[in-house]
């Protein structure tokens, strides 16, 4: 309910006052994405104190090799995961969160959209928004549509397109939204390759994370692709920002004398 009053409620004015629907979900992302900075910043600790551990975790997996070991091996991770108060999830949680986000701004755009029979015809009835606003009467006048910069928003890459031309701008999207996810990946991964080298889970994750997200993408409206773009890049900068100014130190250099004594 509260991700439904921050899409809708925040997203109106901002169209009453700017009436361009990229415009306005992108000025949309970047209020939710300055919201989520607190838990941005936390998630980005704990992937990094999970890179942390990874040469330790490696050497139990080799210690307790095998079936009849894997009690062992869960309680000695527990173990770890306690001590140096990491959350095994970490290093996916950035994408995960995005989750309910995407769940979320899906079903808005369709109930944006909202088609109703009545009597033999067809017309638009926008949810989720009054009937007063601006809003609501561009969708009705232009029967659903979301147009901005000659796209439809409301359509899918794979939906009806007038030609074979009016697909390339929404294929762009998906692929500039996986290459953004795979830089996000990358940017943390490159802070301590060890850690990537110790995990093979790490390592199929980094592979497989960006092919499912292109397949989401590919199902979604390219409204919620947008957000996405500018969600991933947006947190591409306060990553590099924390990394920068010291606020998250990468694992490797936590170790390392705070001076040049031996």
């Amino acid at each position: 309910t509260e991700i439904y009053t921050l899409s809708l409620h925040d997203a109106l004015p901002i169209y009453g006052v700017i009436p361009n629907y990229a415009i306005s979900i992108v000025l949309l992302t970047i209020l939710i994405m300055a919201l989520l900075t607190p838990l941005t910043v936390k998630s980005t600790k704990s992937m990094i104190a999970m890179q942390s551990i990874q040469p330790e975790i490696a050497k139990l997996r080799q210690k307790y090799k095998g079936a009849e070991n894997r009690e062992q091996l869960n309680q000695e991770l527990m173990r770890i995961y306690k001590e140096r108060g990491v959350n095994p999830a970490g290093s996916c949680l950035p994408m995960f969160l995005q989750m309910p986000f995407l769940v979320v701004l899906y079903d808005v755009i369709r109930g944006l959209s909202n088609t109703v029979a009545t009597h033999g015809h067809t017309k638009v009835e926008p949810r989720y928004i009054p009937t007063s606003s601006r809003m609501f009467h561009d969708l009705v006048n232009n029967h659903g549509a979301m147009h901005s910069f000659g796209m439809d928003l409301a359509l899918k890459p794979f939906s009806h397109h007038a030609s074979a031309f009016g697909y390339i701008p929404y294929f762009v999207l998906v692929i500039a939204a996986v290459v953004l996810q795979f830089v996000q990946m990358s940017q943390m991964n490159k802070r301590n390759p060890g850690a990537m080298q110790a995990n093979p889970l790490m390592q199929k994750m980094r592979k497989i994370m960006p092919i499912f997200f292109a397949y989401i993408y590919f199902l979604i409206p390219a409204a919620v692709v947008i957000y996405m773009i500018v969600s991933t890049a947006i947190r591409i900068g306060t990553q590099d920002v924390l990394f920068r100014t010291g606020i998250v130190q990468p694992a490797g250099e936590r170790s390392m004398p705070a001076s040049g004594k031996t």
